[in-house]
């Protein structure tokens, strides 16, 4: 665990450090300041939000869902770490032989359901599924793979091995599962306002909490506020009613389009991650595409945040 975290924390420290050198006015050279956010952008290590994962799901509704399971491979070492039998039996033995009845998704978790078992991944960070053909090579950092009656292969890869596959006939076993929050295009404006009342703190993390509303992470809060016009870090309860309700339709534009836009992009290449059409997430230093002015950079709570101070006016802290 520790390993793990020591991973994040050196990425985010490096990202954060080249830019927290430019905002001090610290000569970097053009191809560093470029390269670190280009790595950045990478998706490699972009957490799978609504977006992508309501896509993905589609895809496999098509691919996958009336096919049945020949084997079940726990690809070492990684597989065994990011695999968790929750029916402590045996896990290759339980899906061989299952035919995949349906896929759902539900925040930020895909749900595939078998005759008497689910199984759950959480991707977190850095995990993706890709379909291949049996004879394909595998991408570095396989940790599962389900060979199907159709020829094809559903391979879950996680560059940091971080993401977890949950086996179970319970899905209140899975953890965060049973606590989600609503699906953002389930949810009414009046039930939205109610919602965020129970949470004092600044609004963008509220947005990423999925006890308050699920499938919403780090990426899309930061589009979903340049839609609504709302600097990130202010408080919920400074919020007027015209921007709770400026914040909800802003939700259900940013993430409606988003999704449009990654079907697009992202066709049956379930692996992939595009997020070169958002507008402010990772795009430091560019311009704005509302009014021009350079898009802002905060790096608080190992997270990384872009919002643009002309447009999203307001921080409470000054800096920020």
């Amino acid at each position: 665990m520790g390993h793990r975290l020591t991973l994040i924390n050196t990425d985010f420290l490096i990202f954060l450090s080249v830019f927290t050198l430019a905002l001090a006015g610290t000569q970097v050279p053009g191809s560093v300041f470029i390269g670190v956010q280009n790595y950045f952008r990478s998706s490699l290590i972009q957490m799978p939000e609504l977006p992508e994962l309501e896509v993905v799901r589609d895809v496999l509704q098509r691919r996958v869902v009336g096919t049945t399971i020949e084997r079940a491979e726990i690809v070492p070492p990684g597989g065994a770490i990011v695999v968790r039998d929750l029916t402590h039996g045996n896990f290759g033995a339980a899906l061989t032989g299952a035919t995949i009845s349906a896929i759902a998704r539900r925040g930020k978790f895909l749900v595939f359901s078998f005759a008497t078992l689910y199984l759950i991944l959480n991707p977190k960070l850095t995990g993706r599924l890709q379909l291949a053909a049996r004879g394909d090579k595998r991408m570095a950092k396989t940790h599962l793979v389900l060979a199907l009656s159709s020829g094809d292969e559903l391979r879950y890869v996680d560059q940091k091995t971080m993401g977890q596959l949950y086996l179970t006939r319970d899905l209140t076993a899975v953890p965060d599962f049973a606590g989600l929050g609503p699906e953002p295009f389930d949810i009414s404006l009046d039930e939205f306002r109610a919602r965020l009342q129970k949470y004092r703190g600044e609004i963008k993390g509220i947005l990423t909490r999925g006890e308050f509303i699920a499938g919403i992470g780090n990426a899309y809060a930061d589009e979903i506020l340049w839609h609504a016009r709302l600097h990130p870090y202010r408080k919920r309860t400074q919020l007027t009613p015209d921007e709770i309700a400026r914040l909800y339709d802003a939700m259900q534009r940013a993430l409606c389009a988003a999704v449009e836009q990654v079907r697009a992009e992202m066709g049956e290449q379930i692996h992939l991650k595009p997020r070169d059409f958002l507008a402010v997430h990772l795009k430091t230093g560019e311009p704005c595409p509302r009014c021009g002015a350079p898009i802002s950079l905060v790096g608080a709570n190992q997270r990384i945040t872009n919002f643009c101070r002309t447009c999203q006016p307001g921080g409470l802290i000054k800096g920020m």
